[in-house]
């Protein structure tokens, strides 16, 4: 069996409601309204497939199937079988998406659908007055909850965050949240495609139809305690790696680089490592080889991969993935 090496995927665009135009500069989505960019994915029918190497043309989960460990990592494998643990998209809100909850982990398995979904957010782009919601602005209940939603008057009790490039929001299951309008941000998350509408903002869609709600799903899943960590804070340092997000889902760093690093040991973390580029430019070398990474372009190092090189054509930033 030949060598695994670094894997890279084209994405898969997709075309929504509330989608605009910043992917296509940012990179090069060819259709408008494009609001997600799925870049590493093993959601079942919409895995990525490789673009490079002797594996071209062969889906993740595919691969998971013929190099289990020596791919994803033992523990992982073990945990996950042959699909692919994490999804990771590219967003552009030019509208506000619906307010929506996910289930946890416990909940979906109960309910026969597969995993839950925690996720994160990396804003990568925020025009002057954006704002996403997060969770609720005081402690709340069921009760409270069903009276403000009936009255239309949800916004009321929900916690509004501006939004600014930099910013990290963690989004475990049982959030209630929404992205708003002139955000462009990284998301990784479990590998799930489960979401509950518990509002969209009275839109219909081109035949004048609302979308669907899913609001006796969703009572079960919400959050209603309020939080004090609505927003993740971070530091800045070149050539360091700074923590994002750390859960038993995911693992996320920063990388700001200005110059080489070399990657020791990864071999240790017994799981895949993806690096996504979300500024400048930036080659992935490994003994076989090197890979460029432009903005919105995700790589998949194997769990075997003892080490890389990261060389920054200019001055660069990469999302460091894998789970611990």
């Amino acid at each position: 069996m030949n060598q695994l090496y670094p894997l890279k995927f084209d994405p898969i665009f997709k075309e929504k409601i509330w989608g605009g135009r910043k992917m296509e500069t940012f990179m090069g989505a060819p259709i408008q309204k494009c609001g997600e960019a799925w870049i590493l994915s093993g959601v079942e029918g919409n895995e990525s497939i490789v673009t490079n190497g002797f594996l071209e043309g062969n889906n993740l989960n595919e691969l998971i199937e013929v190099y289990m460990y020596d791919l994803v990592g033992e523990e992982n494998y073990n945990r996950f079988g042959q699909e692919f643990p994490v999804l990771v998209k590219i967003i552009d809100a030019n509208d506000w998406l619906s307010i929506q909850v996910h289930p946890d982990d416990a909940l979906a398995m109960q309910r026969k659908i597969g995993r839950g979904k925690t996720e994160m957010w990396y804003i990568l782009e925020a025009e002057p007055g954006a704002r996403l919601i997060s969770g609720f602005s005081r402690q709340s209940d069921r009760n409270e909850y069903l009276r403000y939603l009936e009255e239309g008057r949800l916004q009321e009790i929900l916690n509004f965050e501006d939004v600014e490039k930099g910013d990290v929001f963690f989004m475990p299951a049982g959030r209630v949240h929404a992205l708003g309008p002139g955000i462009l941000l990284a998301e990784i998350q479990e590998t799930s495609d489960t979401t509950y509408r518990i509002f969209d903002w009275n839109r219909t869609d081109d035949e004048g139809k609302p979308r669907e709600l899913h609001l006796e799903e969703a009572l079960d899943a919400i959050d209603f305690n309020v939080h004090n960590d609505y927003k993740t804070p971070i530091g800045k340092n070149p050539n360091q790696t700074l923590p994002l997000a750390d859960c038993e889902h995911f693992t996320t760093n920063v990388i700001h680089l200005s110059g080489k690093s070399v990657f020791k040991d990864l071999s240790a973390l017994d799981s895949f490592v993806a690096y996504v580029c979300t500024q400048g430019m930036a080659g992935i070398q490994y003994p076989g080889g090197t890979e460029k990474l432009k903005p919105g372009e995700a790589i998949l190092v194997p769990a075997i991969t003892e080490e890389i090189t990261i060389i920054p054509y200019t001055d660069s930033e990469l999302l460091e993935i894998y789970i611990r």
